[in-house]
């Protein structure tokens, strides 16, 4: 299968791309530039240039592949509202080539606006400005085999510069490892190979179903991430205000425990990787 990826240098796509080589597939990545070009023949796939705000560049990508997955999200929070906009344009012109025809498309979106304990069947709510699932939804009403991998909040590894990097940024300005309240609320988690299964497995078997929860973590109390981070930092891990989380107080209070149990039923899926908790636990997060 000849597959384009999105995102492909990213902390998600790079491993997507690398599991579908493994595979046997054919790749084709977006990248922003030569220097990222040149890491992705390295890999063993095609690199093709361009942005997000290329449409007609995604188009003819999308048009030449059997399968598209879509990784890329612009992740600067200071213009979330905006990249969410970009996303929900490039999901649309991706879906726009391969309307008519049976070829999958796989969006990446995450688990903010579901309920605890949601599954795969219950839909986020319409408040956030991030619209790649609505997006996907709209093109399947209009019969392209579109679906949703949902990401879980942390999808860890050594290098992760996603929200764990975060928390400990904020642990070692502040001098305090913090959680909101009682700390009881929880994320889950994945390490992004795992993650990368489940992008394969769910575009092999044809992207039968509108959503996938990449999740192997179900519940982690958020208070317990704060503990971990606080014992390898040597600081002390106490309750704080959302005040003291700045912008970041939606997702440090976020009750984002999802059950994956019909992913990993339709999939057969079983991730392998270690957990959120042994994972961070780990020297290579608190370097430099």
């Amino acid at each position: 299968m000849h597959v384009f990826v999105t995102g492909a240098t990213g902390w998600v796509g790079s491993v997507v791309v690398k599991e579908l080589l493994g595979a046997g597939h054919r790749v084709t990545g977006l990248v922003r530039s030569e220097d990222k070009a040149d890491t992705l023949r390295v890999a063993g796939a095609e690199p093709r240039l361009g942005t997000l705000d290329d449409h007609e560049a995604l188009r003819a990508a999308a048009s030449d592949a059997d399968a598209v997955i879509h990784t890329a999200f612009n992740h600067d929070f200071s213009k979330f509202a905006e990249n969410c906009e970009q996303d929900r344009r490039a999901i649309e012109a991706l879906g726009s080539a391969l309307e008519g025809s049976d070829r999958p498309l796989l969006v990446t979106s995450g688990l903010s606006g579901l309920p605890r304990g949601a599954t795969e069947a219950n839909m986020p709510g319409s408040a956030g400005p991030r619209k790649s699932e609505a997006a996907a939804q709209a093109l399947a009403e209009r019969g392209v085999r579109a679906a949703t991998v949902r990401l879980a909040p942390s999808v860890h590894g050594l290098g992760d510069h996603g929200f764990i990097s975060i928390l400990v940024r904020l642990a070692r300005e502040k001098g305090v490892s913090a959680y909101i309240a009682d700390g009881g609320n929880c994320w889950s988690g994945v390490h992004r190979l795992d993650a990368a299964t489940v992008y394969r497995l769910a575009l092999e078997q044809g992207a039968s179903e509108p959503v996938y929860h990449a999740v192997a973590d179900e519940a982690v109390p958020f208070k317990e991430i704060a503990e971990v981070i606080g014992r390898r930092l040597g600081l002390p891990v106490e309750p704080r205000d959302r005040e003291h989380f700045g912008w970041f107080a939606v997702m440090a209070g976020g009750d984002m425990a999802v059950s994956s149990a019909h992913t990993r039923a339709i999939l057969g899926w079983e991730p392998t990787g270690p957990s959120l908790i042994s994972d961070i636990d780990q020297p290579g997060y608190y370097a430099g």
